[in-house]
């Protein structure tokens, strides 16, 4: 019974005991993850902003035009400055009026405050924003280093 009871043990925990154990993919670069500040599974944590449309109503379209150019010139500093990490608009309307999403490379929503602040189609009420926490690939982080490589036509 002694040694039944051994072996059921041994049947029971092992197989847990492998489970429990992490191993580690073959492609995996400890020190591209650290430069990156990803987790073990290769994420971490971002803002994740959704734009919708503002309740301004801005009918002369040179304004408008002008407020939306202000938009673009700002999505590209944000970029520059390694705070906005993908940024783009939806490809349809839709039933919620999103028009577009930001992720940025910060979790503190003061800061991403203060950086849509520079908006002026969020300031100037064309655009809401509102922020979520997100979690996500840390792979992010390198997509405003390879975009240039394929981007053809500037804004």
């Amino acid at each position: 019974m002694k040694y039944f009871s051994i072996f059921f043990l041994f049947v029971i925990l092992c197989p847990a005991g492998l489970l429990a154990q992490e191993s580690t993919l073959p492609e995996f670069d400890s020190a591209y993850a650290a430069k990156l500040g990803a987790d073990a599974y290769g994420n971490c944590t971002y803002t994740f902003v959704m734009l919708s449309s503002g309740d301004s109503i801005v009918s002369d379209k040179v304004v408008r035009d002008s407020l939306f150019q202000g938009h673009m010139k700002n999505m590209v500093e944000m970029a520059k400055a390694n705070k906005l990490l993908l940024a783009g608009p939806f490809y349809t309307k839709n039933a919620e009026d999103f028009r577009g999403i930001f992720i940025f490379d910060a979790t503190d929503t003061t800061e991403v405050k203060t950086l849509l602040s520079h908006d002026p189609a969020i300031s100037n009420g064309l655009l809401k924003a509102k922020l979520y926490p997100w979690y996500g690939s840390a792979a992010i982080k390198e997509l405003n280093a390879i975009h240039p490589k394929i981007q053809k036509t500037g804004f």
